[in-house]
């Protein structure tokens, strides 16, 4: 049975060595991730710090703040919540549209003129790191009057299950089994199907994200669970199958046009978000709990959240300095990301909070922040960030495609010493060797070149490699991580040019005599054998040194 929740890997964190690496170490400022492939995940929500009417200044406030966090912890995808709430900021009224908001979300990765304030942005995320990016923006399409979700993405969104969407705002299903029918909650609940490069995984990823009705009454309560098991039944039956081959199985779900397939088998469902609920303190099977098992009355059953039909994992993040504290508000733990662990594995997850940071520790996209970078995190919002690494499966990679040798032919002859090499393409190939060889096995090579980059397939052998009047094998190898494909065939034979073969059929014999008679008569510089400008009897008797040894 599966653990109701995963504890994050303080191993990594504090309590045992790091793995080597030059982008995990905290204490020395370096928040990256231990290994550039991990898919790094961040929610937070902003207490209505972005909206339309925000002054976004350079100065100790909320927006300034924020954007260094993200510059600082770059996620390769971002989910916010409470955004959009110009009278929640104290700076306007209001929420923003969709197309208000997704401009403001604009200034805030990349600045540039404020067109809702007038002047120019002074705090924005490529200012503290102007090689990040998140360029793919998704606005929830459903506010409860005050703020919206947001999903911020480094790779694009893209229709993964065949019904057309790359994102929808709010699920809608009907009663059936634990799910009481009705949608996502008052806010809405993002899923967005996001487009992994296919050179770094195996598969794709989607990513929800959900703010659950705040409070404590009775109807707070119930409405917080109506809204996860809608959608822990939405992710097990749309994106899962229920465990079979087709979407929706029971035809429950709102799904127009209907999706046509599950989800790949390596492309797994991460989900998080403020969901306004102490699963250690709340006495009850909250809304995570719900989320990551589904069916709440058998744990680690066989009808859960996971791809494998058990139970998806959430996360228990601390800070990295003071892992007791678990805290992302006040004293409760309000905030979660959860994983279909059966295809993503947890690196780390930890929660950012800088005034714990010792000195030395701080990333440099905060230094600077008001000349206080520990008070970034509380200037912010009144939540912590919550970051996740991720392990996702990495793609089968195949040897490199056959290919074939194509110029210089089998067999050719009278070469110059310097003869560019061509062959095809090898599909799946990163990079080439070419080699030469005294015989068609390689067992006498006598050069080697370094690796050709793949986007080339021909190759100008250099000076010096090669002799006159002589015969030689040469053939590619492609490689790539997999392993190497050597060409088809393996070798073609070539004979560099012999001087002597006057008429240039591959031969030194009596017809080359009678051609050097008529070229010697004609003073044709081509038989100045011994090169010093004339011809003369010294260049008939170079002539014969070479006639005769066939050369």
């Amino acid at each position: 049975m599966k653990i109701r929740c995963a504890l994050a890997a303080l191993g990594g964190l504090l309590l045992g060595p790091v793995t080597a690496s030059a982008q995990w170490s905290p204490s020395t400022g370096q928040w990256g991730r231990t290994d550039p492939r991990d898919l790094r995940v961040m929610t937070w929500n902003v207490q209505d710090c972005i909206c339309r009417t925000d002054p976004k200044a350079e100065a100790l406030a909320s927006w300034c703040a924020v954007a260094r966090i993200v510059a600082a912890m770059k996620p390769d995808v971002l989910i916010l919540q409470e955004c959009g709430d110009n009278g929640g900021n104290g700076t306007g009224s209001g929420v923003d549209s969709i197309a208000q908001l997704t401009t403001t979300l604009e200034l805030f990765m990349h600045g540039g003129p404020d067109p809702f304030r007038g002047g120019t942005v002074g705090a924005y995320v490529q200012k503290y790191d102007p090689a990040y990016d998140l360029p793919y923006i998704y606005v929830g399409e459903v506010d409860d009057g005050f703020n919206r979700n947001v999903l911020l993405s480094r790779y694009p969104l893209t229709d993964l299950n065949g019904d057309t969407r790359a994102a929808i705002s709010q699920p809608v299903v009907g009663a059936d089994l634990y799910a009481p029918g009705g949608t996502g909650g008052i806010r809405g609940f993002i899923f967005a199907e996001i487009n992994l490069p296919d050179a770094s995984y195996a598969g794709d990823l989607v990513m929800g994200c959900a703010h659950l009705r705040s409070g404590s009454q009775a109807s707070d309560l119930a409405e917080r669970l109506t809204a996860s098991r809608n959608v822990a039944y939405y992710v097990d039956y749309l994106f899962n199958g229920g465990g079979g081959p087709t979407p929706d199985p029971r035809a429950k779900i709102a799904d127009s046009p209907q999706a046509t397939s599950i989800l790949a088998p390596a492309t797994p469902v991460i989900m998080g978000g403020d969901w306004n609920e102490d699963e250690l303190t709340n006495g009850r099977d909250g809304p995570a709990l719900w989320l990551t098992r589904a069916q709440a009355a058998s744990p680690g059953g066989s009808d859960g959240t996971d791809r494998d039909r058990t139970d998806s994992l959430y996360d228990d993040s601390r800070d990295v300095f003071s892992p007791s504290d678990r805290a992302t508000q006040s004293s409760s733990k309000l905030d979660y990301i959860a994983w279909q662990d059966s295809i993503a594995s947890l690196r780390r997850s930890f929660i950012f909070k800088s005034s714990t940071i010792p000195p030395g520790g701080f990333p440099p996209e905060l230094i600077g922040f008001a000349s206080t970078p520990a008070l970034a995190t509380s200037a912010a919002s009144d939540h912590r960030p919550i970051v996740a690494d991720f392990i996702l499966p990495a793609p089968t990679i195949s040897l490199p495609g056959p290919f074939s040798l194509l110029s210089p032919a089998d067999g050719a002859a009278g070469l110059e010493l310097t003869p560019t090499l061509d062959w095809s393409d090898s599909t799946g190939a990163e990079t080439y060797t070419v080699r030469i060889a005294a015989d068609p096995a390689f067992a006498s090579v006598i050069y080697t070149s370094a690796p050709i980059p793949a986007a080339t397939s021909s190759f100008a052998l250099p000076a010096a490699t090669l002799a006159e009047c002589s015969t030689y094998y040469w053939g590619v190898t492609a490689l790539n991580s997999a392993g190497p494909r050597s060409s088809t065939p393996e070798s073609f034979r070539f004979d560099t040019l012999r001087p002597a073969d006057l008429t240039g059929d591959g031969l030194v014999d009596f017809s080359d005599y009678l051609e050097f008679l008529n070229l010697y008569d004609a003073e044709d510089p081509r038989v100045d054998f011994n090169g010093d400008g004339f011809i003369d009897f010294a260049d008939y008797l170079e002539f014969l040194n070479h006639y005769d040894a066939g050369c």
